[in-house]
């Protein structure tokens, strides 16, 4: 493996981390959505990576989408309540979330790390080149 494949194939980390951040974004931002109960709830988002096809890396494989029941809370002064005075809500928990989320940044931070360093030993190798 060449300092130009290190680079690409944490480029690739990257890349599929913040599609990961942003499906999490997405989840937090919409947990407090109501809907009436005649409705599907908003479907939280999750990332499924895969090896790319190249081999050297990862890529995102697509996104796979929570349950729409979502959860019922009773709010009958909500405008969306029915009858029984009930709207439903994502069943996203925020706490798993808030885990999720740190994983990923954890991961691109990472990613990132072994970009700078492959790029520091790219450029120590170029003043050897000089001596």
């Amino acid at each position: 493996m060449t300092i130009f494949d290190a680079i690409g194939i944490a480029g690739t980390g990257v890349t599929t981390n913040r599609k990961w951040m942003d499906a999490i974004s997405d989840n937090m931002a919409n947990l407090n959505t109501a809907v009436s109960t005649g409705s599907d709830a908003f479907q939280a988002r999750y990332v499924i990576a895969k090896e790319a096809g190249d081999g050297k890396g990862v890529q995102v494989g697509g996104i796979a989408l929570g349950s729409a029941e979502g959860r019922m809370v009773y709010e009958p002064d909500h405008p969306l309540a029915d009858e029984a005075g009930y709207v439903k809500y994502p069943d996203i928990d925020m706490g798993t979330q808030m885990t999720s989320l740190l994983m990923a940044q954890r991961a691109y931070q990472a990613n990132l790390a072994v970009v700078d360093r492959a790029k520091e030993a790219y450029q120590a190798a170029l003043q050897l080149g000089k001596g």
